[in-house]
Formats: structure tokens, C-alpha cells, sequence
């Protein structure tokens, strides 16, 4: 953010730079979550009705602040809108080179552009930098502009020294270098095309500093709301937990399972296994956060229908469709890249290039697996086994022989199938880092990272980080309704939960 001015005093200073995340909302998102938000209540209430369907639709409606929260759009580059912005933006500029080469030049524009910096850089200050607001009134006063452009006088490059001044005094140390590189450029349209530019990205560290400062405000605020509207729901509807309380027996059934089998160890003696295993005491029941971190991987791993799906994550269910999704892709893509690799002596995988271009291949090639796993697999082996060929054959090694690249293509296609021993490896590994980022956090899982997942981090890093944000918000929101549906699977309840259900 803002850093301190070298000319005015420690109470006009402003603060560093953040690490807070880029709001990458659309405009069309942002109309679309403003629209559902001020329907108030009783509308929302007026709506529902006794169906499965009439509870999935009311439960699911998202709030804003619930959006901002947990996930963030980006408006695609490549998009009509940006291109027609983008075609706009240049002929301006176009036109200001137009205005600025006529004699006597037009400055009509450029003072609009002044303008326009002025109002960006006093937008940058906080409250109690009033000697640099000040000095930027002073320097830009549009007045005396306008004066010197009657009288031809206006001196475009002397005046973008102040604003670079100013600019370098605001910025976050992020933007240092960038500011810096603005002091060399002469041509006068660039520079204040590239001023423009930067003030952008000050613009958005500015943002972003906001938010990081309201966030928690704003997720408290978000949590408060979801449970309320909640709460208003399963008033009118007694059954609404029904299916969150089988999801969670389901789970708590599978951890309590899953203890039980190791309370009894067999006990040797001189070295002779005991056939007579000797029991251990009963464990103690699970808590409420491994019984919901054992429910949240069930639903990124099976498929649940209406009927089965917890309530009180039906806001997220398309969210979990298409992490559910790309789990599945991942773990056929490290499948192939491991396979691969295996056929390839690890020569070809040390460049990077290689790798990025199988991977490529095979999301191109995988895109229907879900629907034709045997046709796509089919298309990916033969690919990625004439790639292996060709690339040993490029490096000066031995291409493979018919024998190699017909087993290369038989893994490849196996791994198609279910019950497919590498593909069941990786997807428990994959299944491992989920709930290693749920309990111990994304950046100290990535620090153990499993190595046959190597190839595929960015990708699994990011839905390492989209899963956990999604399901922490909604522990968050939902956890007094859990803390209680656990009461009465388990008994006796865990004391420590009762107290603090969410650690």
C-alpha cells in the first residue's frame, strides 16, 4: 500500500504493502449476487415448499457476502467485452497522438487526462495525508493548466515528473520498479498511456488492501447472515437436517469403523504371533471436526444425488460438482505423466517443456473421459507414446521398441478402468494432500508434497486451496447444527467438542 511520504510526518504515513488476494469479480457476477441480496426474507421464505426441489432451490441461494468470501471470478481475457475495451482504449490514445501533432497542438484531451490523474491519486491517500493532498492540488491545479495551454506553454513531460513524484511517494514497494521504468520514456502519449497503466495496479493494491482490512468483518458478517437465513428455513421446514444427519452418521460411522479395526492388535511372543489378539481399550469417540473433515472428502470423491445431499451445503453444490470433476481429471492426468515417465527414463521428464506439453495433450484428449473413458484414453496413448518416441529419438537415445510402446499403450488404456492399480494410487494420494490441507493447511502440505503428484502441484495446489476455503466457511457457518446432530450419533459426546466443535 501507500508508503510513507519522505516530507510529511509519521501520522500521514500509510500503510505497507499486503498480501491480499486479487478481487477477480465480474460485472456480471457482481449484478447477479446484488440481485439475489436485496430480496429480503420473507420473499425467499414465500418461495419455499415441501418438495425436495423447493428446499434445494431455497437453501442454494447465495449471498453476496458469501460469494466474496469463499470464491472469486475472472473475466476471461479473450472475452468480447475486454476486446471491445481494449479496441476503445487504443484509439484514444490514437487520437490524443493526433491532437498533441497538430500545430498549434490540441490539449483539450490531455488536460481531461490530468484531470482524470488527479482524481486517482487523491483517491490513493488515506485521511491524515493532508500535506500530500496539498502539494498534489498545487501541482495539478487545472486552472493554471488550462492557462499555459492557452498560451501553448504546456510542458507535458515536466508535468509528468510531479505526478511520477507523487506516484513513487504512494505506491506499495511492489510498484517501485514500475514507476522507476515510467522516468525514461520521452514520447509523451506512451508515458501517459503507461502512467495510466500503473495507476491501475496502484488502484487495485489499494483494493486490495481494503478488503484484506474488512475481510473479517466481512466473512463474520456472511457467516451471521447464512446461519440466520438458515435458521428461518428449518423453523417452517423440522426436516431440512434430514440428509445432513445421514452424511454425517455416514461419516462418523466410517472413522469409528476405521478405529475400532486398530484397538485390536495381535501380540507375539518369542518372536511367535499370538493367535489370540489381545484387546485394547475402546477409542474415544471422533470429534466434530475429523466426522466433517471425513464428510467433506465423501463428497469430492462420491457422487451424491438430491436425496442424499447434505442441506446444509446444497449453496455449494455445483462448486463441489466441478471439484469433484477436477479431482477425477488430475488423478488420469498424473496417472498418464507417471505411466509416461516410467517409459521415458526420467530423461525426458527432466525439461519442463516436455511435461507441460504432455499435460496439455492430455486435458485436450480428457475432456470426455467422464463419458467415453475408452475412446479418450485410447486417443491419449497413441499420443503420448508417439511423443515419448519422438522425443527419445530428438535427444540421441534409443527410440522404443515395438514391444515397449505397445505396453506404453496398453497402461495408458488400462487406466480407463476403475479398479486400475495406478489410478487407484494416485487418487489416494491425491485424497491424502485434501485432508492433510484441511488439517494441517495448504502451504505445510505443499512441503510434503507426495512425489508420483509432482507434475500435477499447480494444479492440485489450487484445488487444495478452493476446497479448503469452501469447506472451512462452511464449518464456520453450520457448526451448532453439526455440534448437535453429532450428539446424537455419538455417545458419549466428545466434552471437548461441545465446548469449541470447530478447532
Amino acid at each position: 500500500m501507500p508508503k510513507s511520504e519522505k516530507t510529511i510526518s509519521k501520522k500521514d504515513s500509510s500503510p505497507s504493502e499486503n498480501g491480499s488476494p486479487k478481487p477477480e469479480t465480474s460485472s456480471k457476477n457482481q449484478e447477479d449476487k446484488t440481485s439475489s441480496e436485496v430480496h429480503s426474507a420473507e420473499n425467499q421464505l414465500a418461495a419455499i415448499s415441501n418438495d425436495d426441489t423447493g428446499k434445494v432451490n431455497e437453501v442454494s441461494k447465495p449471498s453476496v457476502a458469501s460469494e466474496i468470501t469463499v470464491e472469486k471470478n475472472d473475466l476471461p481475457e479473450d472475452s468480447p467485452e475486454s476486446q471491445f475495451v481494449e479496441k476503445m482504449y487504443n484509439a484514444f490514445w490514437d487520437h490524443l497522438r493526433d491532437q498533441l501533432s497538430q500545430t498549434p497542438p490540441d490539449f483539450s484531451s490531455v488536460l481531461e487526462l490530468i484531470k482524470n490523474i488527479k482524481q486517482i491519486l487523491m483517491s490513493l491517500l488515506l485521511p491524515r495525508q493532508n500535506l500530500l493532498r496539498n502539494d498534489i492540488k498545487e501541482a495539478l491545479d487545472l486552472d493554471l493548466l488550462k492557462q499555459e495551454t492557452e498560451h501553448g506553454a504546456l510542458d507535458i513531460l515536466h508535468l509528468s515528473h510531479y505526478i511520477l513524484n507523487f506516484m513513487a511517494l504512494m505506491c506499495a514497494p511492489l510498484r517501485d520498479e514500475a514507476v522507476k521504468e515510467l522516468e525514461s520514456i520521452k514520447d509523451p502519449v506512451q508515458l501517459l498511456r503507461s502512467i495510466f497503466h500503473v495507476l491501475g495496479l496502484m488502484k487495485m493494491d489499494m483494493v486490495n488492501y481494503s478488503i484484506k482490512n474488512i475481510q473479517p468483518y466481512l466473512q463474520e458478517h456472511s457467516i451471521q447472515c447464512e446461519r440466520a437465513k438458515f435458521q428461518e428455513l428449518l423453523d417452517k421446514q423440522p426436516d431440512l437436517l434430514d440428509c445432513t444427519t445421514k452424511w454425517m452418521t455416514r461419516a462418523a460411522t466410517e472413522i469409528t469403523t476405521s478405529l475400532s479395526s486398530l484397538s485390536v492388535t495381535p501380540c507375539t511372543s518369542s518372536g511367535v504371533i499370538s493367535s489370540f489378539p489381545t484387546p485394547k481399550p475402546d477409542p474415544d469417540p471422533p470429534s466434530l471436526t475429523i466426522v466433517l473433515y471425513q464428510g467433506y472428502l465423501n463428497l469430492v470423491l462420491r457422487d451424491h444425488g438430491n436425496e442424499e445431499f447434505p442441506e446444509t451445503l446444497l449453496m455449494d453444490k455445483a462448486r463441489l460438482q466441478t471439484m469433484r470433476s477436477r479431482f477425477r481429471h488430475l488423478t488420469i492426468l498424473a496417472s498418464v505423466l507417471l505411466v509416461a515417465r516410467s517409459f521415458s527414463f526420467g530423461v525426458l521428464f527432466s525439461s519442463p517443456e516436455f511435461v507441460d506439453k504432455l499435460k496439455c495433450i492430455t486435458k485436450a484428449l480428457t475432456e470426455d473421459f467422464s463419458s467415453k473413458p475408452e475412446e479418450s484414453m485410447l486417443s491419449v496413448s497413441e499420443q503420448v507414446s508417439q511423443e515419448i518416441h519422438q522425443g527419445l529419438k530428438d535427444t540421441g537415445l534409443t527410440a522404443l521398441s515395438s514391444e515397449n510402446r505397445a505396453s506404453l499403450v496398453g497402461q495408458l488404456r488400462n487406466i480407463a478402468k476403475k479398479e486400475n492399480s495406478i489410478r487407484i494410487i494416485i487418487e489416494q494420494r491425491i485424497h491424502l494432500f485434501l485432508k492433510c490441507c484441511l488439517i494441517r493447511g495448504i502451504q505445510e502440505s505443499l512441503l510434503d508434497f507426495p512425489g508420483c503428484l509432482l507434475y500435477i502441484e499447480p494444479e492440485l495446489a489450487e484445488l487444495g486451496w478452493k476446497f479448503v476455503n469452501l469447506m472451512h466457511h462452511n464449518q464456520y457457518v453450520f457448526r451448532p447444527y453439526y455440534a448437535e446432530i453429532l450428539k446424537n450419533i455419538i455417545s458419549p459426546p466428545n466434552d471437548g467438542d461441545e465446548e469449541n466443535p470447530i478447532k
